[in-house]
């Protein structure tokens, strides 16, 4: 077996930056406010992302800061530009996929090093040796690729050349990413950071004498959502990818909540480390992953091209609509002597409702709510309005960067 892979979460915000380095990331890659695939992410101003890397580094944490648009002539200068700004904050890599941004990254910043991102459609090992020779130190395999093929290329490039490849989250209809349905209905561009989801809209078709009349489009009795995927989840299948010979299991979501972060997080690291303790400790825990990986928001989940191409049946799904077990409340501040502590809340929860404490090291904790204040002292039965600073104590005192859930009924 190749060395234990690193563990690579997103992170939308400081904040969720903190949760994935506290829930167990070796790596966390962010975006800043342009040249980044998630413009609709609340993303990072460069103070942000400053003290991130420092929070990230202090923790033993590498931070990559994502510059992966296909960039058009008026995106240079400005590329340019913000260059030098993360050359003075010292990232520990940039994710890009485009040509013209690598050759400027290289030219303002050649001391960190470059990955090239699925957005590159890397899916082939003469495609890894060309960005190697450019300068890349690792390359983000296409979404496309089987084990086998991953195999394939690990067999043909040299060790010092990593591999990443995503392992969990959404999936896009499009080739590793590269869609113009968001630019052609709405003029918003995929590929620069701005795309709408029409994968995930619902269609009909209109036969052309008979405007206004809407038909469903069938694929076949389950339903209409011919562009929607499964998400991906690979968490059962974490040898096969290590014997592949990937350096980076990457994890998917730089839109998502502290809480989808922290679940995932959690339960890849415990998996990984339980690989690295003995393949049979690994397999008596398969049940566990298995539960808690559905704490958070998905979409049910597929093995997408690991195995092969999908079909059907494991890819497309009927629907647009997410499963979601648990409801995310916050994180916790540093509880004071009296066990009290500050929460920004997230969604509503009640005096003497049952919640669960999440602790980064696997453990979910049944806990009452008994007390709930405004910061000006006033008592409240329940916290319905969203962000509302709070001091809160539960029966059992969580720890600073708890993450507070509960049941989704």
């Amino acid at each position: 077996m190749r060395r234990k892979p690193e563990l690579l979460v997103p992170a939308s915000s400081l904040e969720v930056l903190k949760v994935a380095v506290t829930f167990g990331a070796d790596a966390v890659y962010i975006g800043g406010e342009a040249f980044g695939l998630r413009a609709k992410a609340k993303n990072f101003s460069m103070e942000d992302m400053a003290e991130g890397i420092r929070f990230a580094h202090e923790h033993g944490v590498k931070v990559y800061v994502t510059a992966n648009i296909l960039a058009h002539n008026d995106d240079l200068d400005g590329a340019r530009a913000y260059f030098e700004e993360l050359k003075a904050i010292e990232p520990d890599a940039l994710i890009i996929s485009d040509p013209g941004m690598f050759t400027i990254a290289k030219e303002v910043c050649p001391e960190i090093d470059i990955h090239v991102s699925t957005q590159a459609n890397n899916v082939n090992y003469m495609t890894f040796l060309f960005w190697q020779r450019q300068g890349a130190t690792r390359v983000v395999t296409g979404r496309e690729l089987s084990l086998k093929e991953i195999r394939e290329i690990r067999d043909h490039i040299p060790d010092s050349l990593e591999i990443e490849t995503f392992v969990h989250g959404a999936m896009c209809i499009s080739y590793s990413g590269r869609c113009l349905l968001s630019n052609f209905f709405t003029g918003r561009d995929a590929n620069r950071g701005a795309c709408t989801h029409p994968c995930r809209w619902k269609y009909s078709v209109v036969e052309e004498t008979r405007p206004g009349e809407y038909m469903p489009v069938y694929e076949n009795e389950r339903g209409t959502y011919i562009f929607n995927s499964k998400d991906l989840c690979m968490v059962d299948h974490l040898p096969d990818l290590v014997d592949a010979g990937v350096d980076s299991l990457k994890i998917e979501g730089r839109m998502k909540t502290a809480l989808y972060v922290a679940t995932v997080a959690r339960t890849y690291r415990k998996a990984l480390d339980d690989l690295e303790k003995g393949r049979e400790v690994y397999e008596q825990n398969l049940p566990w992953y298995e539960q808690q990986i559905t704490g958070c928001t998905y979409r049910r989940f597929t093995t997408g091209f690991f195995y092969g191409k999908p079909d059907e049946n494991s890819q497309i799904y009927d629907s647009n609509t997410y499963e979601k077990d648990y409801v995310y409340l916050g994180i916790a501040g540093q509880p004071d002597a009296a066990g009290v502590f500050d929460l920004e809340q997230r969604n509503k929860f009640s005096v003497g409702e049952t919640i669960e404490i999440m602790k980064p090291d696997g453990r979910n904790i049944e806990v009452t709510v008994e007390h709930i204040q405004d910061l000006e002292g006033n008592e409240q039965e329940s916290a319905p309005h969203a962000k509302q600073a709070l001091k809160v104590k539960l029966s059992s005192a969580p720890e600073a960067m708890d993450i507070l859930r509960r049941k989704d009924f």
